[in-house]
Order: structure tokens, then C-alpha cells, then sequence
């Protein structure tokens, strides 16, 4: 009952009895996870360094884009910044944050609609004509925008055509009277971000090739073990370590012991 109280009290309904600051992370597949931490880094795609990192207990990457984006070019002194991250990062917020910063992103969309899980269409069949700010569905039909709302913090517009019932596509499109759509108000820069990936499929592979790659060398140098502190504060502490250990070998293979010497010491 005690700790049940506790549980209650905590604002993320968690509590671990071995290290209080450690939480439930998802680890793929649904119901599976693991008590630990989320590690996060920014790698460059030339020399596989690691530019930036950090250490938090919150179980999924979505606010965590423009937060790394932004450590990745302070550390370097760019004034410009191109990022390319996996769809656990995709949150419109983040990506216009980044935006506005300077730094360009690419990031795919996860494909969460109910509607194209279910047969029937989807949002990305729907055309936004931005002369009209309008959308034209697969039927041909536009649907106009009828009034605006706020959505947790978030301006959206709300748009359907008033004749949808008559349509002969109406049960592959809606099992409502009419299709409605909701527009964020900053959708254009995300709407940009996405043509442009579709334009340069290959990011995503670079991405697995650049970023995974620390993350599979330090897991083989610790091989079974995992973290050995407790408390973000130390477990930030010994990622910190492991991160200058690996940055110190590649540059070691890339400029051998002498370059890196002679590189520390100029």
C-alpha cells in the first residue's frame, strides 16, 4: 500500500526500487521494454564522431530532435546544420524548432493513420492545393476549410466537402457523414521536409550507417554489461566516458596516435 502510494504520487506513474531515476523504455514490439535510460547522440556522417550527447529517463525520442540538433551545432560552430533522424523523432514541433534555427531536417513520417490500417484512405491521398488552401481528394472533390481550433497548444484547421454522402468513394473514404482533415498551421514546413526526403531516399540509409555505429561499437565493448552507476547524474557520468573513449580511438584510426597528438597539442 505504501509503495502503491508512492506510485500514484510519482508524475509518470513509475517507480524503480534499484535506480530511482530509471524508467520503462520501449525496445520495439508492442508490450516489450526494458528498465534503463535513453541514450541520445548526434553523430557525423564523415568520420562516425560523436558531436554530441545526452542521458534522459523519458522512454521515447519525440522532443528530442531539436535538442540534439542544436548541441550538434553549437559543438561544431556551424551557422547551418543538416539532421537526419529515424521516425521515433517525428513530431511537427520539433521539426519546425529546428526550422527556425537554421538547421535542416529529414525525418520520415510514421504511418499511424487508422483509417489506411482499416482500407480505407488516408491523409497523404488527400492533395493540398496551397492557392487555395484547399485539399482535393481522390475523388476529385475539394474539401474547403470550414473553421479553426486548438489542439494541445496547436492551431489547426479543420476542412470537408459537404457532399461526401453522395460520393460513390464514400466507404473506402469515411464511415462518418463526411471526411473531415485538420491542417496544423505550420504543416507547409513539414509538408517541404517530406518532398524533399522523397526526393533523397538514400538519407535514411546513411543514417543507419552513421549513427548506429557508435551505438554497436560501445555495445560490443561492454559487451553483457550494462550501465554500472545509478542516478542520471552518474550514469551521465559514465556515458560521458564511454563517448570520449570511442571519440579518442576513431580519431586515433584517422589520424593515427601521432596525428592525434600532434592535433591536441597545436
Amino acid at each position: 500500500k505504501h509503495i502503491e502510494t508512492q506510485l500514484l504520487q510519482s508524475p509518470d506513474k513509475q517507480i524503480s526500487l534499484t535506480d530511482p531515476d530509471a524508467r520503462s523504455m520501449s525496445v520495439g514490439g508492442r508490450g516489450s521494454g526494458t528498465v534503463g535510460y535513453n541514450v541520445q547522440t548526434a553523430v557525423d556522417a564523415q568520420h562516425h564522431l560523436i558531436i554530441a550527447h545526452e542521458v534522459t529517463n523519458v522512454g521515447h525520442d519525440r522532443g528530442q530532435l531539436s535538442n540534439m540538433a542544436k548541441q550538434a551545432r553549437d559543438q561544431i560552430g556551424a551557422e547551418s546544420l543538416t539532421v537526419v533522424a529515424d521516425r521515433g523523432y517525428y513530431t511537427g514541433t520539433e521539426i519546425v524548432a529546428c526550422e527556425q534555427a537554421g538547421i535542416s531536417t529529414f525525418v520520415p513520417k510514421p504511418l499511424t493513420s487508422s483509417s489506411k490500417a482499416e482500407g480505407r484512405f488516408g491523409k497523404q491521398d488527400f492533395l493540398y492545393v496551397s492557392e487555395s488552401n484547399e485539399y482535393r481528394c481522390p475523388a476529385g472533390e475539394l474539401l474547403t476549410k470550414r473553421y479553426s481550433t486548438w489542439e494541445d497548444g496547436m492551431l489547426m484547421h479543420v476542412y470537408w466537402f459537404s457532399g461526401c454522402q453522395s460520393c460513390a468513394m464514400h466507404n473506402q473514404c469515411t464511415t462518418g457523414k463526411e471526411r473531415r482533415l485538420k491542417r496544423w498551421e505550420h504543416e507547409a514546413v513539414v509538408d517541404a521536409m517530406q518532398v524533399q526526403l522523397e526526393h533523397d531516399p538514400g538519407k535514411m540509409k546513411v543514417r543507419r550507417q552513421t549513427v548506429e555505429h557508435p551505438f554497436g561499437t560501445l555495445k560490443y565493448w561492454m559487451g553483457a554489461t550494462h550501465f554500472l552507476t545509478r542516478t542520471l547524474p552518474r550514469v551521465s557520468t559514465e556515458m560521458s566516458l564511454h563517448v570520449l573513449a570511442y571519440n579518442l580511438k576513431r580519431m586515433m584510426s584517422i589520424l593515427g596516435t601521432k596525428g592525434l597528438l600532434d592535433a591536441i597539442t597545436r
